[in-house]
């Protein structure tokens, strides 16, 4: 299983540590997401820049959105079937989100693919919601669970 975690708010005056785990996500900018598997490392480091980001699990639907709608390779070249089929094991874009979804690969599994998905801003009428409570509480912050789906399509 996997995890998708955006980036809700800015890094200044942020504890040091905080600031060096949001960069160790790669999520430098706000409204930057990344892919990342679901494990005990990864789940540490989650709650340490609760405050920040925003995460839930990942749907191969969603996943296969986002590749394809703001996926990038080296150069700002949009990803495509073809790059996927003919520089990873995976015959599609469908496939290989199939299979990060699984947790069987990551986005390191095609060269020169960008791990940081540049988003827009939410859209809507609701935008964030507030970017300083918790998504329990009617925010933006910590766990989402599946809720997320809905976040990515408003954002893409």
């Amino acid at each position: 299983m996997s995890k998708i975690v955006v980036r809700v708010r800015s890094d200044v005056g942020v504890e040091r540590s905080i600031k060096e785990t949001l960069h160790m996500l790669n999520l430098t900018k706000v409204n930057h997401a990344v892919i990342i598997p679901d494990n005990p490392q990864y789940k540490g480091m989650l709650q340490k820049a609760k405050d920040y980001i925003t995460w839930g699990d990942a749907s191969s639907s969603t996943v296969e959105s986002m590749l394809s709608n703001r996926g990038r390779m080296s150069g700002d070249k949009p990803l495509t079937d073809d790059i996927v089929a003919e520089s990873s094991d995976y015959k599609n874009i469908k496939d290989l989100a199939k299979a990060i979804t699984d947790g069987d690969a990551t986005v390191k599994d095609v060269p020169g693919l960008k791990r940081v998905f540049r988003l827009h801003p939410p859209r809507g009428p609701k935008g964030w919601g507030g970017i300083k409570r918790t998504f329990t509480i009617g925010g933006a912050l910590g766990p989402r669970g599946t809720e997320i789906e809905a976040l990515i399509e408003r954002m893409i």
